[in-house]
């Protein structure tokens, strides 16, 4: 059996909505890293929110896709701290943050500092944000390149976003609205799947062997990147639409036949590039 290419996404996926981590989704997880594919976390979270999730699994070499295909880093336990950044894409947020705070004064925002958290513009709710939340002046929330803006307000739905991008229209970036009232933004032509390109020919697997689980408008690039995107059974129908397969909800652990259908047979080895 040849390696494959394998991107997770974390959260919906990996993991469920109320954060766990099933022992049957970390049991097969587990047993195809050990096969010899290359397991990938593709998430939105920052690295610092991304790094517990491949502790848990046990993953500390390879490479792991953050802010939704903005920045990856390479695992490696000798660096310090496990990891270094490979590839940081950054933009100007200022136009875009200026037109939503317009038109949405009352939400919040977060541009991300690489490697510590976010500079927010107000708190977040916890658990939602990676890292340490410092709350500094719109003027420098706008003043420099980030990799990623993450507009946010609990109040609000995620078709109420979705009618707010649609109507003042976002152009020069990439952005995704999530399963709440959850925007983020990203450099434009950046995602989850423009990241995995460039993972995918830096190990030479060939694209026939990629393999993608997602739930979420972040995941679309990423779904239509792999030979074989799986969409799960909890991802929104325009999620599924592009997907070539839909597994079983994140709470039935839908991941887990995806990954048992890419183990071995028994005693046959898998062949790497």
């Amino acid at each position: 059996m040849t390696a494959h290419l394998v991107a997770l996404d974390v959260d919906g996926t990996t993991i469920n909505h109320a954060g766990e981590m099933s022992p049957a989704v970390h049991e097969a997880v587990r047993a195809v890293v050990d096969a010899g594919h290359h397991v990938t976390i593709a998430t939105g979270r920052s690295i610092v929110a991304a790094l517990p999730i491949l502790a848990k699994l046990g993953i500390d070499t390879g490479f792991a896709v953050c802010s939704n295909g903005a920045v990856t880093i390479r695992l490696d336990p000798r660096l310090d701290g496990g990891y270094e950044v490979t590839e940081a894409v950054t933009f100007d947020p200022a136009p875009a943050l200026n037109l939503l705070r317009a038109e949405w004064p009352d939400a919040v925002v977060a541009v991300e500092e690489l490697g510590v958290g976010f500079k927010v513009s107000g708190y977040f709710p916890d658990g939602e944000l990676g890292g340490d939340q410092r709350i500094v002046p719109w003027e420098e929330l706008v003043a420099h390149p980030v990799t990623r803006v993450t507009f946010r307000d609990p109040t609000g739905t995620a078709e109420d976003f979705m009618d707010l991008a649609e109507r003042i229209g976002l152009h020069g970036v990439n952005y995704a609205v999530g399963f709440t009232a959850w925007l983020d933004i990203n450099p434009e032509g950046v995602s989850k799947g423009s990241a995995l390109e460039l993972i995918r020919r830096q190990l030479g697997v060939e694209p026939a062997h990629t393999v993608a689980v997602g739930d979420q408008r972040n995941d679309v690039e990423m779904l239509q990147w792999a030979a074989r995107g799986v969409a799960m059974g909890n991802a929104p129908d325009e999620v599924k639409e592009v997907a070539d397969e839909v597994t079983l909800d994140v709470d039935e652990d839908g991941l887990v036949p995806v990954l048992r259908s890419l183990l071995p047979a028994a005693n046959e080895p898998v062949a790497t590039a």
